[in-house]
């Protein structure tokens, strides 16, 4: 690992006129290297140069530029375990998670790659036989792109490849927590070909960052994922100045399992789901509701596969879970269950910290948990899961719709007559049956209420960064 992070400004690696920060390893809490954090002159280089690109970017032919893209997916692929072990060190997940996200991200680079050449407009019938209508979609501009630590190169790269493959020049603000694989997956942008200008990358103090670039006069579109405060406060800013936004913001997600579940597949799908990424993902599980005739066997399941689960450093062999991200998040872990517990709930495995070196804590599973609890109303994003029991289904799906939260759904269901309640009832951005099968490049990952608005990935992600231009042509007589 390179001792600091640096950025990209105008095809050029530099340091930032705001120092440095430390960057830490979750496992041990040790620094292990610094990132370049970006003042204010830095972000009008920037600017200045998306500016410029944009007139040239935008011109390049969507065949070309998914040639450059589909030559930077297979450099991520090529570099995948170099970068994964970036990932691991830096951000703490298992080794082989970290290696996957960067194989999957290259996957999230050759559709937008092709799904760039098949932006269509349109020709629109006239009323009058010497006038074309032609609607045409054109790229919107500069995009000014936010991205977290829990998944630092997929987050990034739908931010990136979307802007990029649609026509318009990204400047992204990668995590500080996590920038040595974002740095890497933005040197196989530069790497393969993408002209000086077109993908800018930045770090620093996220607040001053936003604040500077969303009301910049180039920036035309602003992409976020995070929390949900945060994305409230950016999503003001930039409909006070009639920006464009996309929001990818958290949830508290359903996971339901009906009467006539298939009870093991949903406690195989469940246990792995909720602790991935030391469940530090925002469309993770987070309030488990199984109808009573099962509850008992799932409770017991659950108890025995978070049990199970090697925790530990990323790179040790086994490892299925690693470190929270860091200390507020071990923090943040030992005040929701605390809150439960004192308001009655039962802690039946975990609850507590593993060790005293880094930010670990123990798969967690609670029941009895009440309603007020915060676990209950508040996204934990960690690996901690409440488990209770319904009688109605009817009644879950009410429950499950109460929070002002809307990203992802899950249920298990066998017969069709569930199947279409849970689909047509369970109010949330994406909702996955018996299986997981939300954020694949192909499809859109976003959510409702709350949790934000637009789409990530699928057609609906690339229409986000394109507008529309209508042209009516006359034919006049000389």
């Amino acid at each position: 690992m390179v001792d600091c992070a640096q950025m990209l400004i105008a095809g050029e690696w530099c340091g930032g006129g705001a120092g440095t920060a430390d960057v830490l390893n979750p496992a041990t809490g040790a620094v292990i290297g610094a990132v370049a954090m970006a003042d204010r002159a830095d972000l009008d280089r920037a600017l200045d140069a998306a500016a410029a690109a944009f007139v040239t970017w935008s011109r390049v032919s969507a065949y070309e530029r998914s040639a450059i893209l589909r030559k930077a997916a297979d450099l991520l692929r090529s570099r995948a375990e170099a970068i994964g072990r970036l990932m691991t060190s830096e951000q703490g997940k298992p080794f082989p998670e970290a290696k996957g996200e960067v194989m999957g991200s290259a996957d999230h680079i050759d559709w937008a790659a092709e799904e760039g050449r098949r932006i269509y407009g349109r020709v629109i019938p006239s009323r009058a036989p010497n006038v074309s209508q032609i609607s045409h979609r054109v790229p919107l501009g500069v995009v000014a792109g936010f991205s977290p630590w829990n998944f630092p190169v997929s987050q990034a790269v739908r931010k990136i490849a979307g802007a990029l493959g649609a026509g318009c020049p990204i400047i992204v603000k990668c995590p500080e927590e996590t920038p040595f694989s974002c740095v890497e997956l933005v040197r196989c942008f530069a790497d393969a070909g993408v002209p000086a200008g077109v993908v800018n990358l930045v770090y620093g103090v996220p607040a001053d960052i936003s604040e500077y670039l969303i009301p910049a006069a180039p920036v035309r579109m602003i992409t976020f994922t995070g929390s949900i405060p945060v994305g409230k406060h950016l999503g003001e800013l930039a409909a006070r100045h009639v920006k464009r936004c996309t929001l990818e913001l958290g949830g508290h997600s359903p996971f339901i399992v009906a009467e006539d579940a298939n009870v093991d597949a949903a406690l195989a799908l469940a246990v792995g789901l909720k602790f991935r990424n030391a469940g530090q993902v925002c469309a993770s599980p987070s309030r488990f509701m199984v109808h009573e005739r099962h509850y008992e066997r799932f409770v017991d399941g659950f108890v025995k596969g978070a049990e199970a689960l090697k925790v530990g450093e990323g790179f040790a062999d086994g490892v299925q879970m690693g470190p929270l991200a860091n200390a507020r998040r071990l923090e943040a872990m030992e005040a929701f269950v605390a809150d439960a517990a004192a308001r009655g709930a039962t802690v039946r495995t975990g609850g507590r910290r593993i060790g005293n070196e880094g930010y670990f804590y123990a798969p967690t599973v609670l029941t009895d948990v009440p309603d007020d609890a915060r676990l209950m109303v508040e996204e934990p994003f960690g690996p901690v899961a409440p488990i209770a029991p319904f009688s109605s289904l009817e009644t879950a799906i009410e429950k499950a719709n109460q929070l002002p939260f809307a990203l992802a759904a899950f249920a298990f269901g066998s017969s069709q007559h569930t199947v279409s309640q849970l689909a047509d009832g369970l109010e949330a951005g994406m909702v996955s049956i018996n299986h997981f099968g939300i954020a694949s490049p192909e499809t859109p990952f976003g959510g409702m209420k709350e949790s934000g608005y637009g789409s990530e990935g699928g057609v609906e992600g690339m229409e986000a960064f394109v507008t529309t231009k209508f042209v009516s042509t006359a034919t006049l007589a000389a």
